[in-house]
């Protein structure tokens, strides 16, 4: 954890425990490391098997406050698995960051069944499969703390704006959106205990981001990685892409008893794109 995020924490969220998808990189990362420097324990989920390279390197610098499970976000079974582990070692779960995702570019016609379907897979059934297997420890768990449970469901502003060759990824991050809101109201309405928002990152400096870019090289669309950040850097009012840590506050915040009177929300950390 840098300096800057240690300065940052408040310990806000000290008892509660966080689950996290897509946990070992990038946003996921970031906010497994911020609710950890909050005071809670996280469970954090990838693909990656426990026992390699990079899930030792990661739980490592994390500390005895988080714990790793591996699991497939499309299959139910694994989230199952997730539930589970969750239960034994910790009896409740008060937030869960449903974060795991993938990205697919290109034009429409050249797109395939098998691609469409995938992506759906991942962001979306991945998000409600989530969602599912959690809600009734969640509604147990959130009778403790004030604003209840909270659900953060990571969209994409590609959730609220179209933009050219990633139509797929469009549908994905908008059902994102629109699922948060379905089950805000359902929750609220039975008195469950739990919130759900969605988060609505812009461009920020990912693994997924700098494969997305490698592949657009590859296509010839640009000779290199760096030309295809400045030049999104330069159409971002702000003059520049985002760092996880700064999307992880958000999480943070949203989780958090500031929010709880936030539900059905769409929390937008985009650098100014979407105001233009």
């Amino acid at each position: 954890m840098t300096q800057k995020e240690m300065d940052l924490a408040s310990q806000r969220l000290q008892g509660r425990v966080g689950f996290v998808s897509g946990g070992l990189r990038g946003i996921g990362l970031g906010c497994v490391k911020r609710f950890l420097a909050e005071g809670a324990e996280v469970v954090l989920s990838d693909l990656d098997a426990a026992d390699s390279e990079t899930v030792g390197e990661v739980m490592s610098q994390l500390g005895s406050g988080a714990s790793y499970v591996q699991a497939n976000v499309t299959k139910e079974e694994d989230w199952l698995r997730a539930r589970d582990a969750v239960q034994q070692r910790h009896g409740a779960l008060h937030i869960l960051v449903n974060n795991a995702g993938v990205d697919l570019t290109g034009p429409v016609e050249a797109m395939t069944m098998e691609s469409w379907r995938r992506i759906m897979d991942v962001n979306v059934d991945g998000v409600f499969l989530g969602v599912k297997t959690f809600v009734p420890l969640m509604a147990e768990s959130g009778k403790a703390v004030k604003g209840g449970a909270s659900i953060i469901n990571v969209s994409s502003i590609m959730g609220m704006v179209g933009f050219n060759d990633i139509s797929a990824y469009n549908a994905s991050k908008g059902a994102v959106r629109m699922f948060t809101k379905g089950i805000a109201i359902e929750f609220a309405q039975k008195k469950m205990g739990i919130r759900a928002n969605s988060l609505h990152p812009g461009f920020v400096l990912t693994p997924l981001l700098h494969a997305g870019f490698q592949r657009w090289v590859d296509s010839g669309f640009a000779q290199k990685k760096e030309q295809l950040i400045d030049a999104m850097s330069a159409a971002t009012p702000m003059g520049r892409l985002a760092d996880p840590a700064e999307l992880a506050s958000g999480a943070f915040f949203l989780a958090s008893a500031d929010s709880a009177y936030m539900t059905g929300a769409e929390l937008v950390m985009d650098g100014g794109w979407t105001a233009q």
